[in-house]
């Protein structure tokens, strides 16, 4: 594979309105674009740095830069994994090179993996707001099988009963990203238990996740920010009950696939979500979620414009992407 070349780019696509969690506020997807090419064929993977683990598209850019010469070398998934932090960087890198392998072989990663693929029912996420606007916004999609709300601020009792009035038939995931403390945990907790919460992702902050001993899981707790590789599972047992695997932090489908069969084999459930990217992020993570508890990949509905060729969505249902897309 002398002939290997790879470059990248980046792309920004506007949000829908703005896109609130405990955090921060976003008003764009800011993402990085990963192209590697053979000959005529060029894979391409797409990752979205986060600046909540340090991330930014100067630094992620060098991260890349660096192991350039090693793709240009013809470097194998397992090399990337070795040579590579999990994180961004490496999840635009890996999924490129799956693209890449695919369309040289003439085939589909999906076959490659084995994988069945079928559309799945993906949440619709409830930017944080007032009660009343997440009640406006759950009315507007009641008819969405799972809703995901973000939570973390004050008032999220009447967020959470606000949206369970709105939408009485949905399956619900409150999201408080870290922003619950040990002294509104329990309460927040009976709070979802009452109004029929399926699942609560990441309610305290992750280095507070030894809290979650002492409150009843009425409702399964899944990690999110607390989890990002397969070496943080024997951590987080008996802390959670799910993990939320996303391809931007566990650097890349093949680390994400490995993590799923270890949390599947430790008895957690398996949550499959994204950052707010384009489809190209979105659709190596469409593999992943195909026997998920919980599909998370609605990322694309919250921009102004998705990227080309991007992913179908329909009665709030994500099919698997196209080859003109990705893999």
């Amino acid at each position: 594979m002398s002939s290997t070349m790879l470059t990248i780019r980046y792309a920004h696509y506007p949000i829908r309105g703005s896109f609130t969690i405990s955090r921060d506020t976003k008003i764009s997807a800011d993402v990085i674009h990963c192209f590697i090419r053979n000959g005529a064929v060029t894979g391409k993977g797409e990752c979205v740095p986060y600046p909540r683990y340090g991330e930014t598209l100067a630094n992620v850019h060098r991260e890349i830069m660096t192991i350039r010469p090693l793709i240009e070398k013809g470097a194998s998934h397992a090399d990337i994994l070795a040579a590579m932090k999990p994180g961004a960087a490496r999840n635009a890198v890996d999924c490129a090179l799956w693209d890449l392998k695919a369309k040289t072989e003439k085939t589909c990663v999906a076959a490659m993996l084995g994988i069945r693929t079928k559309p799945l029912v993906t949440a619709f996420t409830l930017s944080l707001d007032t009660p009343d606007a997440m009640y406006r916004q759950a009315k507007e999609n009641a008819a969405c099988p799972l809703l995901k709300i973000k939570v973390g601020d004050e008032d999220d009792i009447a967020r959470i009963r606000a949206v369970r009035n709105a939408a009485p038939d949905a399956r619900l995931i409150i999201d408080a990203n870290e922003g619950w403390c040990k002294d509104n945990l329990a309460e927040n907790m009976e709070a979802a238990h009452t109004y029929s919460v399926s699942l609560i992702e990441q309610p305290l902050p992750a280095s507070q996740d030894e809290y979650l001993k002492a409150v009843p899981h009425k409702v399964a707790i899944c990690a999110d920010e607390s989890l990002h590789t397969t070496d943080d599972l024997e951590k987080l047992s008996g802390l959670y009950d799910a993990i939320n695997i996303k391809l931007d932090k566990a650097g890349g489908l093949t680390e994400a696939l490995r993590l799923k069969e270890h949390a599947r084999k430790k008895g957690f459930q398996i949550m499959a979500g994204c950052m707010v990217g384009s489809s190209l992020s979105m659709a190596p993570a469409v593999l992943l979620a195909q026997d998920a508890d919980f599909v998370d990949l609605d990322g694309p509905l919250l921009l102004e414009q998705d990227c080309e060729f991007g992913l179908r969505y329909a009665e709030y249902r994500v099919f698997a992407p196209t080859a003109q897309l990705w893999g």
